[in-house]
């Protein structure tokens, strides 16, 4: 999401732009103080509260202020007419008021989403690489595909198969619950749309990827690791399903900034070009060779400038222009995500959260650095693929929370007679930085006075801690530092307002990652803004177990019980359960799961046009898969089984929870 939105009874400034307030060190934020300070004025008007806010910069061109004073949604994006636009506080209203006054009786936070601005983007998304490939004079095309992994709520990706039907839009996987859902959502995509799967991959996903194929979706099987070719191999024979083979490059072009952890030589997935020369060996003699069509790669989430995405997108092309002439029948590059969002609204290439570029400088970009390679090595333009997952779903939803209280700190008012009996209880040390302090102040030295205000505080809170000083005491020398404060012009009064909001729960990217999100009132932006503000939200704080996510949809782990006992072990396990299912996430995600197995068992009837058995044998597959862990199996587990590896023994039914007698002793340890 773009943006948060808070509801509040006044308006309120952050004191660094839109990173949100929850600890005074989020003030640290990078963003110069001076850049979005509060202009002094005596009126006030939306667009003093726009720029101050950086609407434009960061909201553009789906978010604006109307002359209400309100956060406005542009729904069309610069298409939008003046009727179109949605108030987000009337959004609010009718969510919150109660059912009986004609509302829905929801209650905040609440998430709205925009499925018009989805379309919006994968329109622009498409217009602008359609636009490079005319001017360019390339002879392919381009066509998105969404990785479900930034948003896999139903709805969300129902829509961009949707609205990207005409473009030939695909989806991207990273895991078997994400496949499941992308071949459940393409049943009904174009069927041109890739269905690229990338990720560590065990036999049951690679199995279900070729299942895929055999269904007639237009499915690409990405090598993340050397040793998954030998699978592909061995089970698409054993299914007579010839694969579409893609693999990953680790290009020596990295992107050095916050996102880009992942690329370079040194990222974990991908392969070396060593390794590419084995994949493509083994595949010649294997005979498949043909079958590898696509190369991907990664420069980094949030790329920050063209010049590094021409430069990682070049490096690809000279691999791909090779793989092409060693025999491969290449057909795609992928150019993976990395297409930039404006956060802060800076529109900087040094920032970690915004980008120096705009969607038709990118398409440009990477339209430009392959042609340039194709046309030296005389090589056929290949399609271009992205997997744009940011740039597509961030403007089309807002958080919306509200304020539901507020605080400012006071300080005691100090008479003559209540400094003196202050100072006469002070030790030796600590009325010595008293008198520095007030030598200093009569000089004008006002760095000396808060130097010494300091040094005074922390000895009174040391009296204080040793008993030496009382309650009272203390309260006066936060009175005397805040009075220094004020009369050198230091301070910076702070409220703090309260938010209905858990930021663990709500926005977890802003503590696991350090994602910047702008904020702004929804109301009241026609208002001068009349206090500093810090938000501070419900939560104290999160242990190990809570912060799990459905991060690619993988579940929480399964759980054993084990108690100390006398065994040879020294432990048994009394109890255990196993995790979610990937049906399970799928429901979390508000899919349907038996309507999704309803909807690919119905596929098979209509593509796999072999005896009954066969067709049986798909559908208990498809089932199995639902019901499984989204992580991976160990390869000693498996057996090939009808168009799956499975077990094909000992097969234990876990069910909610289960009990093990004390004779079930586990030979391992744990860290």
């Amino acid at each position: 999401m773009p943006a948060l939105g808070c509801c509040v009874e006044s308006a309120v400034s952050p004191p660094l732009g839109y990173s949100f307030l929850s600890t005074p060190e989020i003030f640290s934020s990078g963003v110069p103080p001076s850049t979005n300070a509060v202009p002094l004025t005596t009126h006030w008007s939306p667009e003093l509260s726009s720029d101050l806010y950086r609407i434009d910069g960061w909201g553009a061109p789906y978010f604006t202020v109307n002359s209400s004073g309100d956060i406005s949604v542009r729904p069309h994006g610069t298409d939008t007419l003046p009727h179109q636009e949605i108030d987000l506080l009337k959004v609010v209203k009718k969510a919150s008021d109660p059912i009986n006054s004609g509302g829905l009786g929801l209650q905040l936070p609440l998430v709205v989403r925009f499925p018009d601005v989805l379309k919006n983007r994968l329109e622009s998304l498409q217009s602008a690489f359609d636009y490079a490939v005319q001017s360019e004079g390339y002879e392919a095309h381009y066509q998105g595909v969404y990785p479900v992994k930034c948003n896999q709520d139903r709805f969300v990706v129902e829509d961009i198969v949707k609205f990207g039907t005409g473009f030939r839009f695909g989806l991207e996987a990273g895991s078997k619950p994400e496949l499941l859902l992308a071949m459940s959502s393409l049943c009904k995509g174009s069927s041109e749309g890739l269905l690229v799967c990338n990720g560590f991959k065990d036999a049951e996903y690679i199995s279900l990827a070729l299942v895929a194929r055999k269904l007639q979706l237009n499915t690409v099987i990405v090598l993340e690791q050397e040793e998954e070719l030998d699978l592909v191999i061995d089970i698409s024979r054993k299914m007579a399903v010839q694969p579409v083979i893609g693999l990953r490059a680790k290009l020596r072009t990295k992107h050095s900034g916050h996102f880009g952890s992942t690329s370079g030589e040194k990222g974990k997935f991908g392969l070396t070009t060593t390794q590419i020369l084995r994949v493509v060996r083994k595949l010649k003699e294997s005979g498949m060779l043909d079958c590898l069509q696509l190369l991907h790669f990664h420069i980094g989430s949030q790329i920050p400038s063209t010049e590094l995405l021409a430069d990682g997108v070049g490096e690809a092309a000279q691999v791909y222009s090779e793989l092409v002439r060693l025999g491969a029948g290449m057909k795609f590059i992928d150019i993976g995500g990395g297409l930039g969002i404006d956060y802060d609204g800076t529109k900087s290439s040094d920032s970690d959260v915004s980008v120096g570029y705009g969607l038709q400088d990118y398409a440009s970009t990477v339209v430009q650095a392959v042609r340039f390679v194709c046309d030296r090595k005389n090589v056929k333009h290949p399609v271009i693929c992205s997997e744009s997952g940011r740039a597509i779903v961030s403007h089309h939803s807002v958080l919306i929370f509200e304020a539901v209280s507020s605080t400012t700190t006071r300080s005691q008012e100090l008479s003559s007679m209540s400094l003196h009996s202050f100072v006469e209880k002070l030790n030796d040390d600590a009325r010595g930085d008293y008198r520095n302090l007030s030598a200093a102040a009569i000089r004008g030295e006002y760095d000396t006075c808060m130097l010494y205000a300091d040094q005074l505080k922390q000895r009174c809170v040391d009296q204080f801690k040793d008993g030496n000083l009382d309650i009272e005491q203390l309260a006066a020398v936060d009175a005397v530092c805040d009075f220094v404060s004020k009369a050198i012009g230091a301070s910076d009064p702070v409220r703090t307002y309260h938010v209905n909001l858990s930021v663990f729960t709500s926005i977890p990217d802003f503590w696991a990652i350090d994602q910047l999100f702008p904020i702004v009132p929804i109301h009241k932006l026609d208002e001068h803004p009349s206090a500093r503000g810090i938000l501070s939200d419900l939560t104290c704080g999160a242990y190990e177990e809570a912060l799990g996510g459905l991060h690619n949809l993988f579940g929480g782990p399964s759980v054993l019980r084990v108690s100390q006992s006398d065994s040879p072990h020294s432990f048994a396990v009394t109890y255990a359960v196993p995790g979610p299912s990937c049906a399970d996430v799928l429901r979390a995600m508000q899919h349907e799961p038996e309507l999704m197995f309803e909807t690919l068992k119905h596929r098979a009837e209509e593509f796999v046009h072999k005896e009954e058995e066969v067709e049986v044998s798909l559908a208990n597959s498809l089932n199995q898969s639902f019901h499984n862990m989204p992580y991976l199996a160990p390869h000693s587990s498996c057996c090939f089984s009808g168009y799956y590896y499975c077990n094909d023994e000992n097969i234990v039914g876990v069910g909610a929870e289960c009990a093990i007698g004390e004779e079930e002793f586990w030979p391992y340890c744990v860290a």
